[in-house]
């Protein structure tokens, strides 16, 4: 796939450097997987798997793997939240009316009502999502749904946006996860949660908003500088009428709040509406290489190059903007496989923590992960800004590196020896401990040093306070060797 030049030992992962072959990027890996191409496949399309997952997934031919990822069963039987709230009910006691004719601190007293239950609820739902990545039997169906919440941004609670709003957009994800761009551009313009989020329930005739229509072309189809200022006031005007009650929190078409008159975006012109503004955007060359780029960018490595951008944008358009069979051919590619992707994208926090999960075979995540999460700079329905989060190397800084080392001590315990799937049943032989931890959780992606370090720590040399393993220490000792072995620096990658 690559020209090797030299070879970059960043903690005992080599990583040679080379050219692109844009001729064979995309065509199949031939393989065949080993467990580090097998663990790689299942940290891009999901979250990890346990080392029992990675050795099924490692006896299977790449494209019997990627089918079972890509053709994933239906989870329309799993339970949602316990409690996604919305205030409607709430507010249907008084209605528009009744509200009015409060006094101000009445009105007060409702809306701290709403805000406190809206708080509750949302964690709640938080945990769920968790919770539903970490079980699922569908992990690409929660990865997408993570990519498109982090794509097409809409906040929680901010502006009004119930928990239950924001869990209906990320039903709108996990249904459309590997269905139409198009058809899903043009509903999540029109979901509850982004109408309020980016203001288009405001966008009417008389006075249009301008937010969606921007934002629309510049952070979610086309990118900076491919259209005018004339073509964010002309879609603004296609996407008139669009209105949301708080009451009920549908989105309805009202056309008397609907801009009918001709408008020219793009270089088209007519009676536009806003799903012709999607139609006419998705018909843009830059559209399909705005997508590639991004889905380069989050599923094989950062900055892609023009030709590899290329490729995956035509066969965007090729597939009609399908995104099955375009996801497909990404994890099954030479590319995919390639030294330069193998662990070259930082896991995001959510990855790392339902990750860390995942490998130890731990069943089930509680609240504690919240406030981790946070301090780890991701916290799931509560984007920075409508860009979403920036990802790559700002996930790492000198904050997030302690929080995500005291996540490890935390989560790696006796409790959690108890609860793992596998680690109870290694041997009683440091060597052998140390060897299965490295292989398992980072796929022998570290330096010898590392690992002579860790036998050393197994086998209690170098400090009379430590003994040998044995029954007696076991869980002390194997729960110490895990968080050295998910410290290492290839375990932040993906």
């Amino acid at each position: 796939m690559a020209t090797a030049q030299t070879t970059v030992d960043v903690g005992g992962l080599h990583r040679p450097q080379g050219h692109l072959d844009a001729g064979s990027a995309l065509d199949a890996f031939p393989g065949p997987l080993t467990e580090r191409t097998a663990a790689h496949l299942l940290r891009r399309a999901g979250f990890d798997g346990t080392p029992d997952v990675v050795r099924r997934y490692a006896t299977m031919p790449v494209r019997g793997a990627v089918d079972s990822l890509v053709h994933f069963p239906s989870t329309s039987g799993l339970p949602g939240p316990d409690n996604a709230y919305s205030p409607v009910s709430l507010l249907s006691q008084y209605g528009p009316m009744g509200l009015r004719a409060m006094s101000p601190d009445q009105r007060k007293d409702i809306n701290r009502q709403i805000r406190e239950n809206e708080f509750q609820s949302l964690r709640g739902v938080q945990l769920w999502w968790l919770n539903r990545m970490l079980s699922t039997p569908a992990p690409l169906q929660e990865k997408m749904t993570l990519y498109f919440h982090g794509h097409f941004t809409s906040a929680a609670i901010l502006k009004g946006v119930s928990p239950a709003m924001i869990y209906n957009q990320n039903q709108l994800f996990r249904s459309s996860a590997l269905g139409n761009l198009r058809e899903l551009t043009r509903n999540v313009s029109k979901d509850p949660a982004m109408l309020v989020y980016l203001d288009n329930d405001a966008n009417l005739k008389s006075h249009p908003n301008e937010n969606y229509a921007r934002e629309l072309m510049e952070l979610f189809t086309l990118g900076v500088n491919q259209y005018s200022e004339e073509d964010i006031r002309n879609s603004a005007r296609a996407w008139t009428g669009w209105r949301y009650s708080r009451f009920t929190e549908q989105a309805t078409f009202d056309e008397r709040f609907h801009d009918d008159g001709v408008k020219t975006f793009l270089g088209r012109t007519g009676n536009l509406t806003g799903d012709d503004v999607v139609d006419i955007i998705f018909e843009q060359p830059q559209c399909a290489h705005f997508f590639a780029t991004s889905l380069l960018s989050a599923f094989v490595y950062d900055d892609p190059e023009p030709d590899l951008v290329d490729g995956v944008a035509r066969l965007l358009r090729q597939h009609n903007f399908e995104l099955m069979p375009v996801m497909a051919t990404l994890l099954r590619s030479n590319v995919f496989y390639s030294d330069r992707a193998y662990r070259a994208l930082v896991k995001s926090p959510v990855e790392f923590v339902v990750g860390t999960y995942k490998t130890l075979g731990l069943p089930r995540m509680d609240a504690a992960a919240l406030p981790v999460l946070r301090q780890m700079g991701q916290e799931l329905f509560y984007p920075p800004n409508v860009a979403g989060w920036p990802g790559g190397e700002n996930w790492l800084t000198s904050d997030t590196m302690i929080a995500r080392q005291n996540f490890l001590k935390r989560t790696i315990n006796s409790q959690a020896i108890a609860q793992s799937s596998w680690l109870r049943g290694m041997p009683m032989q440091p060597r052998t401990v140390a060897s299965t931890l490295v292989g398992s959780i980072l796929q022998g992606d570290a330096a010898p040093a590392s690992v002579f370090k860790l036998d050393g720590y197994l086998g209690g040399a170098g400090t009379s306070a430590l003994a040998a393993l044995s029954p007696e220490n076991y869980d002390e000792r194997v729960s110490g060797a895990t968080y050295l072995a998910m410290a290492m620096p290839a375990y932040q990658l993906s």
